[in-house]
Order: structure tokens, then C-alpha cells, then sequence
């Protein structure tokens, strides 16, 4: 039995208040709140063996490299990954779409052909044409519909053998829209054009598996899944991380440095340059287990009842519009009060003691789409309820009455 009460008992900040009323956090896909034992991990690993990794043969170095390589093994269990050293600890997802376009940097010529869509994060936008500027390849985008999905005859249509390259999100982080990657990497595939999923709004809400999905790359970050801020994971297939040079030159990464000629370690520590965020790593996977024990099929049923619920009673407030209507999406709901601008029912709510994300949610080209500035994002988690739902509603409807 799904319960919410114990669960919600496990994050210390859900009991605050703010403005005076209790705290009803909505903006998950910003970011998660974490768990008590996510946060003791990284009280118990500077209180009792904070030391670096990998280089040290005293106790403490060995115990913390134990537990930093554990997190990783965690990870690929996870994930269904293949091999450990396929994981390559990054900063976050932004630190590892960076590190996959930086390396392909050498692999691309002028006439190739790079794909992303229009439902994604600047992330996922200005990296690539970073690249293609540095090496001359030409950027293309799937469109999306007024429903916020992707017009995958579109897509299909923009596939050839120039096509070396196709970025996507999972899950669209302003819509909440789950895109079909299963199709979106077979049929990149059929061109030998490589894929890489942008997975950091996914990985919350559902468990991938990488081995079924036969993804090249896959990238999320921990903040999102309960654990700390500051570091993700770049997955990617042996041979292509093999193909990419390193991103980064420091210490771990390499094999041997002379000033002659410097020679790059085996992976994962080819990409791992310098001192890692050795307790975000570890507290990553204490997180990845907080939400195995509670189980994806239980955080996706209840997540899914309360998008229906909260949509159902939105769309009696009249004048809302929502943004991302598609058939498959998640518990994300963009939405504005007509005449009413973004921020300022958003400044309203907080005052409410309700926390909700307004702008543009760094994916401007889907707002130009809608021809809007921005929405109001409700993002929800496992950890939220029908009844902050109503509290929701009934602060939207007194912003709409201060505000008309």
C-alpha cells in the first residue's frame, strides 16, 4: 500500500512552513527534495571518512573509494548497463551532453547532419550548435504539434546518411510530454547515426532500461532522483566512449605523463579528470535505493493519479490554458490564467506557501511556439498529495480573482 504519509515523513523540509502556511512543494522537475538518509550519507561521509579517492593507500582513501565505486555499481544495476565502467560520473547532465559534444568535436566533418527536437532544454540546444559551428555540420529539429509532442513524420522524413547525430529529451521538462524513444533510437539507428536521450526530467519518474532501449548515450543528473545537487551520469556504450577523446586533461584521467606525451587511462577514469564530488556520488546512489524500496511502478501510479486529478480540477478554473495535451505524458502541468501573466501568479502562490516554477523554464523555443513569455509549471513527485492539489487549485483561484 502506497503511503503517503509515511513517505513524506522521510523529507525533513516537507514539514516547514513558508509565508506562515505549510509548505506545498510543486516544482520537482526543478528539482527533488531529499530523504533523511540521503542526507545523513553526506553528513557520514564528512564526519567519518572524508578522504580523496582511488590514490590512497590509508584506510580512509580505501574506505571511500569502496563506497564511491559501490555507487557506481549501484547505478549500472539501476540502469541495466552493461559494464560499470560504461558509467562516467559527471557534474550533472548539462557537465555530461557537454563532454558527448565536446568529444564529437573530432568526429564530425562540414555536410554532416546533427538532429534534436523543439521540446528541448537549452541544455540540450546550445551544445550542439556550439558544435556545429566548430566543425560545420548542420543542425536540424523535429517540430513539435500544438500538443506539445513531435511530428515523428517530420522526424522520419529528416533521417539520411548525412544524419550522424540525434539528441533528445525523454521527457520534456516544460510539458511533461514522454517522448517515444523507443522509435526515435531504432530509426536513428537505421541510418548509423548515433543517439543520446537527455533522461534528467525521466529518471524521477520511471526506470529506464538501457540495454532494452539500445541507447548510445544517456544522461541524468542525481537532484532530480532525491540525491544531492552537483552530480549525474553519462552513460554510453564501450565502443563509442572508446571513439571520444577525453573532455577534460588533469589527474585520474590519465595512464602516464611525460612532457613528451601524456597517455589516457582505461574508462570510466578517462572522463573523471580531477577530484570528483566524492559524497554527491555516493549519496546518488543511496538515493537510487530510497527509490527502489519504494518501488517505480508504485511512484509512477501515484504520480499518474495525481496529474489526472490536478488536470480534471485545473480545467474547471475557466480561462486556464494548458500546455502539452499528448496522450503520453507525466506529472508535469504547464499552464496560464488568461490575461494573467506567469510571474505574477506565481508571486502569489508563494505567498500561499505553494512553490511552483514560472518563465520559460529554459526552453524558449517551445514558448516562442506558443507565442507566450513563459507558464506556470506544477510539477509533481511521490511525495505529494490530493490535498496539496486542492491547496493548488484554491490558490489559483484566488490569484485569478486578485489578478482579473
Amino acid at each position: 500500500m502506497f503511503n503517503t504519509t509515511s513517505i513524506r515523513a522521510d523529507f525533513p523540509i516537507l514539514q516547514r512552513k513558508v509565508n506562515g502556511k505549510p509548505l506545498v512543494y510543486l516544482d520537482n522537475a526543478a528539482t527533488s527534495q531529499k530523504p533523511q538518509v540521503v542526507i545523513d550519507a553526506i553528513v557520514e561521509y564528512y564526519s567519518n571518512y572524508n578522504a580523496n579517492i582511488h590514490r590512497g593507500v590509508h584506510a580512509l582513501s580505501q574506505e571511500a573509494t569502496d563506497k564511491y565505486e559501490e555507487a557506481r555499481q549501484k547505478i549500472q544495476q539501476h540502469f541495466n548497463i552493461t559494464k560499470a565502467h560504461e558509467v562516467i560520473f559527471t557534474s550533472g547532465t548539462t557537465h555530461a551532453i557537454n563532454m558527448v559534444a565536446n568529444g564529437f568535436a573530432s568526429l564530425l566533418r562540414k555536410g554532416d547532419e546533427v538532429i534534436v527536437s523543439a521540446l528541448e532544454h537549452h541544455s540540450n540546444i546550445v551544445p550542439w550548435q556550439m558544435l556545429c559551428e566548430k566543425t560545420g555540420a548542420k543542425l536540424l529539429v523535429i517540430p513539435m504539434t500544438q500538443e506539445g509532442t513531435l511530428d515523428m513524420k517530420a522526424y522520419a522524413e529528416m533521417l539520411s546518411d548525412k544524419t550522424k547525430l540525434v539528441f533528445v529529451n525523454h521527457i520534456s521538462n516544460a510539458l511533461g510530454t514522454i517522448n517515444p524513444i523507443e522509435t526515435i533510437i531504432s530509426k536513428a539507428h537505421q541510418v548509423d547515426a548515433a543517439v543520446l536521450i537527455d533522461g534528467a526530467q525521466a529518471c524521477s519518474h520511471i526506470k529506464p532500461d538501457l540495454q532494452a532501449l539500445n541507447v548510445d548515450f544517456y544522461v541524468t543528473s542525481a537532484h532530480k532522483m532525491c540525491g544531492p545537487t552537483g552530480v549525474g551520469m553519462l552513460y554510453g556504450k564501450e565502443e563509442w566512449l572508446k571513439k571520444l577523446p577525453p573532455y577534460q586533461g588533469g589527474g585520474e584521467m590519465i595512464a602516464e605523463v611525460t612532457f613528451e606525451k601524456t597517455t589516457y587511462a582505461d574508462l570510466p577514469h578517462k572522463f573523471e579528470a580531477g577530484t570528483p564530488n566524492i559524497c554527491g556520488g555516493i549519496a546518488f546512489g543511496v538515493a537510487i535505493d530510497y527509490l527502489n524500496h519504494i518501488g517505480f511502478k508504485a511512484i509512477e501510479a501515484h504520480e499518474h493519479e495525481l496529474l489526472t486529478y490536478a488536470t480534471k480540477e485545473l480545467l474547471k478554473i475557466p480561462g486556464t490554458r494548458i500546455y502539452g495535451t499528448g496522450k503520453e505524458k507525466t506529472s508535469v502541468i504547464s499552464f496560464n490564467l488568461e490575461n494573467i501573466h506567469s510571474y505574477d501568479v506565481g508571486t502569489i502562490l508563494d505567498k500561499l506557501g505553494i512553490a511552483v516554477r514560472t518563465g520559460h523554464h529554459c526552453a524558449q523555443p517551445i514558448m516562442n511556439y506558443f507565442n507566450i513569455p513563459g507558464t506556470v509549471r506544477a510539477s509533481f513527485a511521490f511525495y505529494n498529495t490530493k490535498e496539496e492539489v486542492d491547496v493548488l487549485i484554491s490558490g489559483i483561484k484566488k490569484a485569478k480573482q486578485m489578478l482579473s
